[in-house]
């Protein structure tokens, strides 16, 4: 396909119907109460990076139109590390606006903002499963470096061995040992038949 001219800018609150369109899948993923709409999930994301000077969300404008957009954020990428690197996530492209150059000019972005905020890495996190973007990255020249698992907090927890952890173990806000209420909560789960996670 050809390439069209893109203009990129930070995303604004105008934008969050067009992102919640372009992240659609991902918030599907997010959403547990499924009461809230998507753009205001959107606009609320679009105004927390706004406010964060480390952070920004980018979108790629074609013909007057959101086609693309990115979340960037300058953080440590690990304790061992002195410099930030630039975290690019997020990148998502208008399946009908795919190979015309949106993508590109996103990265571009991040790779300007990096240059002017003096960060020398870059890291991308795209969806596991998503083939087109990790290639995209790839040509790039973004290698494989490390593997982003996720899960819930209460998903790990039913993993892992009944004992309350070290830090529940510290006295709670009454002076209540919160390793005791965790055990009582649990009790009271299994004499109402609920599921004990």
């Amino acid at each position: 396909m050809t390439r069209v001219p893109v203009q990129v800018r930070d995303a604004v609150a105008g934008d969050a119907g067009a992102l919640a369109l372009l992240w659609a899948e991902m918030l599907t993923a997010h959403r547990s109460d499924g009461v809230e709409q998507p753009d205001v999930t959107t606009a609320r994301a679009i105004a927390r990076a706004a406010d964060d000077p480390c952070a920004r969300i980018v979108v790629a404008v074609t013909d007057g139109e959101v086609t693309g957009c990115v979340y960037l954020r300058i953080a440590s990428v690990s304790p061992l590390a002195e410099q930030p690197v630039m975290h690019l996530s997020h990148l998502q492209v208008d399946t009908r606006r795919t190979r015309q150059g949106i993508g590109r000019a996103l990265v571009d972005a991040a790779v300007a903002w990096a240059e002017q905020s003096g960060v020398e890495g870059i890291v991308a996190a795209p969806g596991a499963n998503d083939r087109e973007a990790n290639r995209f990255l790839a040509r790039l020249g973004l290698a494989s470096v490390a593997v982003l698992r996720g899960a819930t907090v209460v998903a790990v927890r039913s993993k892992l061995p009944t004992a309350p952890p070290v830090a529940a173990r510290q006295s709670g806000r009454n002076g209540r040992m919160v390793g005791h209420v965790v055990a009582a909560r649990r009790s009271q789960r299994r004499r109402r038949g609920e599921v004990v996670l």
